[in-house]
């Protein structure tokens, strides 16, 4: 299959793109290498990409209409996994118009395009966010009131919704996933674990808001991987699924678990919950077990574990990479 996969330099897409070249699939990646966080992560990410085959980067704006269409026609996609996006939550409050401007108009960007090039497999990354403060917990697909907080959140219902009306008029088989905070290798240096495994390695205060009893249904990416992959073989006109670990953590218990794998003490700085921030996140997975056969595998201790392994062998290869001397001849 040849597979487009948007937001490929990223954190979730760099996994993506490993694990589709992988099985054999021909594959191209779709990124602007926006500054959002320091591009020289997505050059690494796409370095360790390209070393598991050959895989075509284009590189640009998911709003250029005319250079999606370029990519279109060039690759001629099978199927698209559309991650790019404004990310973040918080982030969104500051810069509503540009969230919606990119995740919005980018997407209905990519939908026309795949409608134009006869592309018939489309698979939207949405997020566990536009539940927002829905009072159905443990949160179900099929909930009626979902109630995003945040123009992040909104962002991803309206392309939901778009991406209904694209199967529904044009036949394009669209899959929603709503990912629920992932984690692992990799992982933005903006989002809490990423974060706080730095702030205790390096012996800065976390930043610790509220008391401690916000919930995260926290999911270790080769799961969402494994819930990627599935999508791209169902067989429906449209479907909405959750991708999670159905097994809230509490921010304290999170931060403990931290503390566990790195053997250091976490220093915390308290702060009130930001605007836009949920109390809980948690995955019902029965509809995406039954029809995806997503099952999620790695437990949270042991998801953190690879983790903080991973971030300090990569702490070391940057150090050597930007220490004395280095890059010099000698």
């Amino acid at each position: 299959m040849r597979i487009l996969i948007t937001g490929g330099a990223g954190f979730i897409g760099s996994h993506t793109a490993e694990r589709v070249l992988v099985g054999g699939h021909e594959t191209a990646i779709l990124d602007d290498l926006n500054d959002f966080y320091e591009i020289t992560i997505k050059e690494q990410n796409l370095a360790l990409v390209g070393a598991q085959g050959s895989v075509a980067l284009y590189r640009g704006d998911i709003r250029d209409g005319a250079f999606v269409d370029r990519v279109f026609q060039e690759f001629r996609p099978e199927a698209v996994v559309h991650l790019a996006a404004r990310a973040g939550v918080r982030p969104s409050l500051e810069e509503p118009v540009l969230y919606t401007d990119v995740n919005c108009l980018g997407t209905a960007v990519l939908l026309e395009a795949a409608r134009r090039a006869g592309t018939h497999r489309f698979v939207f990354a949405s997020s566990s966010s536009v539940y927002g403060l829905t009072q159905r917990i443990p949160f179900q697909e099929d909930d009626p009131d979902l109630r995003p907080i945040s123009p992040y959140a909104g962002t991803k219902l309206a392309c939901e919704r778009l991406s209904y009306v694209y199967s529904h008029l044009y036949g394009i088989k669209v899959v929603c996933l709503r990912f629920f905070t992932v984690y692992g290798p990799r992982q933005r240096p903006d989002l809490a674990i990423s974060k706080f495994i730095e702030c205790v390695e390096t012996g800065r205060e976390i930043p610790f808001f509220g008391d401690g009893q916000m919930g995260r249904d926290y999911t270790f990416v080769s799961d969402t991987i494994d819930g990627i992959l599935a999508a791209l073989n169902i067989n429906c006109p449209y479907g909405v699924f959750n991708l999670g670990n159905s097994f809230p953590v509490t921010l304290s218990e999170m931060v403990a678990e931290i503390e566990r794998a790195t053997h250091r003490e976490a220093k915390l700085r308290r702060l009130p919950v930001p605007p836009g921030d949920v109390p809980i996140t948690y995955a019902d997975l029965t509809k995406s077990e039954a029809a995806l056969g997503y099952r999620p595998k790695v437990l949270f201790a042991e998801g953190i574990r690879r983790t903080v392994e991973w971030y300090r062998a990569w702490k070391r290869g940057t150090d050597e990479r930007t220490g004395p001397g280095a890059g010099t001849a000698g």
